[in-house]
């Protein structure tokens, strides 16, 4: 089987990757020291975070001068992420920090106001200019299919600029500007969005590179409308999973969290068994999920932290679901039951190299924001979002939020942030405000959804994972009023979650609110509607969403 060198410096979750690689008939084999680089034929690097961090650490480890040689040596040299933007010059993230230099230009941050940064999401790679559509495919990539990216820094273009000195160039568009989306010359080749993530399409442009494949003419030219530049709307899949009585991991769903059966002469009152975690998530991306998420709403508290039984569950769903993947539950520091303390970087660690992407991080993140606050608004450095992106960026945290709605009868009559509400309460109360819970809804705090969403960004979380105890379980649609607020607040991006009963409720919350993400899950898991109808809804009225590919 032919060989492919990967270098990884602490780059995020590689374990996808390398799936990928192997996926398209490849062999991975490690570059372990620079001394290894002058071996590898095809060498591939990636990255995941921050600019400055990632070339430091090429830098103190010894591999900048090895990999300059690898290029000027003429061999094929693939970067992804990070690893495009170490081509450049520099990055306005860390401007003390030099890239590699192959590329007179710099990196500079998404600054448009209505934008959500990171940029995240299914966008283009397209090398049509002015309306043309291209007739020819360079390393796979096609006009007409959508890329996974996920970054804060881009590399602005400018029509010539970068032709002129040779490189080939495809681009993105992000609300008004328009970004580098991969470049090649000769035998570099890279790509700012995550091709072991894109689906088909990624593996397409993994495979040419690795074969060699650089141009190819495309059998059929795609319509104008198939081309549609931009971010689409992404749809995601999310699986709650946990042990049930007889000690099995399953998928289930409960109604305002409660995820036992209610018919308890049938059933026993057992945990809700909607079926295997590995297998759905798999069905999914096959129906054409964006993302896949796994929520752990037991976090196996009792079992050593080597061992976590989620860890098993995304290593096996990385070989065959090549979209981004995300796992909440656990991500905190913790004890072994040796006694050996475990920082939540080290936890979230053992997740990435298993296949995860993204960790989700749900109580923990109320009681920190909750002692942020209490310093005075003052960072510490210590908690585990904090530390989780400054190794790895914030686009690798999501904070899941679980509010319930308190009603009151005016502002006046609590200190927190209230909205003035279309659903009046019980007693017709005209306002109400969104308690931040804990414990899987178990616990309320004297803590707005405000105060947590507004601290968490400031801390570094890249992603809001937008719950609601009220909605969760009706099939009645998103909480429209909650979704507005928060995304009033921040500007990273906000996932839609809980009430999801139908396509139509996609479009709603896209229609209506400025959300980035809407998630469903028991209309999946119960088989009333599947991920492909709700895109095809969306799709018709108007929506521009990913299309799926068939694997290659």
């Amino acid at each position: 089987m032919p060989t492919a060198h990967l270098l990884d410096y602490v780059a995020g979750n590689v374990r996808s990757l390398v799936n990928a690689i192997e996926k398209v008939g490849y062999t991975v084999e490690w570059v372990k020291s620079p001394a290894d680089v002058p071996a590898a034929e095809k060498l591939i690097i990636p990255g995941v975070g921050h600019f400055g961090h990632c070339l430091s650490q090429l830098e103190k480890a010894g591999y900048t001068d090895p990999i300059r040689q690898h290029i000027k040596a003429g061999k094929p040299f693939m970067g992804i992420c990070v690893g495009l933007q170490a081509l450049f010059e520099g990055s306005e993230e860390d401007p003390q920090v030099e890239g590699l230099g192959l590329i007179p230009s710099r990196l500079h941050k998404f600054r448009d106001s209505d934008k959500s940064v990171p940029h995240i999401g299914w966008n283009s790679a397209n090398t049509s200019r002015a309306g043309v559509v291209t007739d020819e495919s360079l390393y796979g990539l096609r006009p007409s299919s959508k890329y996974y990216y996920v970054h804060s820094y881009a590399a602005p273009y400018k029509q010539g600029e970068l032709e002129k000195d040779g490189w080939t160039v495809a681009t993105a568009r992000y609300g008004d500007e328009e970004f580098v989306g991969a470049v090649a010359r000769d035998n570099v080749f890279a790509t700012q969005f995550h091709p072991e993530k894109s689906g088909a399409a990624g593996l397409r442009v993994i495979k040419a590179f690795l074969d060699g494949n650089r141009v190819q003419k495309l059998a059929q030219i795609p319509s104008a409308a198939a081309s549609r530049e931009g971010l689409t709307r992404r749809v995601i899949a999310c699986l709650d999973v946990r042990t049930n009585d007889q000690g099995d991991l399953v998928v289930t769903k409960g109604d305002q969290y409660d995820v036992r059966e209610k018919d308890g002469v049938s059933s026993g009152g057992q945990v809700r068994n909607l079926g295997k975690p590995v297998e759905m998530a798999k069905k999914y991306y096959e129906q054409g999920a964006d993302e896949v998420t796994f929520l752990n709403i037991t976090s196996f508290r009792n079992s050593p932290v080597a061992d976590t039984p989620m860890l098993e569950i995304l290593r096996r769903t990385s070989e065959t679901v090549f979209v981004p993947l995300t796992i909440g539950g656990g991500i905190r520091d913790t004890v072994d039951i040796d006694g050996t303390e475990i920082p939540a970087l080290d936890i979230a660690t053992m997740y990435f190299k298993s296949g995860a992407d993204k960790v989700s991080i749900g109580s923990d993140a109320v009681i920190a924001a909750e002692e942020y606050y209490a310093r005075g608004s003052q960072l510490n450095g210590k908690t585990a979002i904090e530390t989780i992106s400054a190794a790895y960026g914030n686009q690798a945290v999501v904070i899941s939020v679980d509010p319930r709605r308190v009603y009151v009868s005016s502002p006046e009559a609590t200190a927190h942030h209230t909205i003035k509400t279309k659903t009046p309460g019980p007693g017709g109360e005209q306002y109400c405000w969104y308690q931040c819970t804990i414990k899987g809804g178990r616990e309320g705090r004297d803590f707005d959804v405000r105060q947590l969403i507004t601290a968490v960004e400031a801390m570094g979380a890249g992603e809001i994972l937008l719950n609601s105890i009220d909605k969760d379980g009706t099939n009645s649609g998103f909480d429209l009023e909650l979704i507005d607020d928060v995304k009033a607040a921040i500007k990273i991006p906000v996932i839609a979650s809980s009430g999801a009963g139908n396509p139509a409720h996609f479009d709603e919350v896209f229609a209506k609110t400025s959300t980035d993400a809407a998630l469903g899950a028991g209309m999946f898991h119960r088989g009333e509607y599947t991920v492909k109808q709700v895109k095809e809804h969306l799709q018709e009225t108007g929506q521009m969403v990913r299309q799926y590919e068939e694997a290659i």
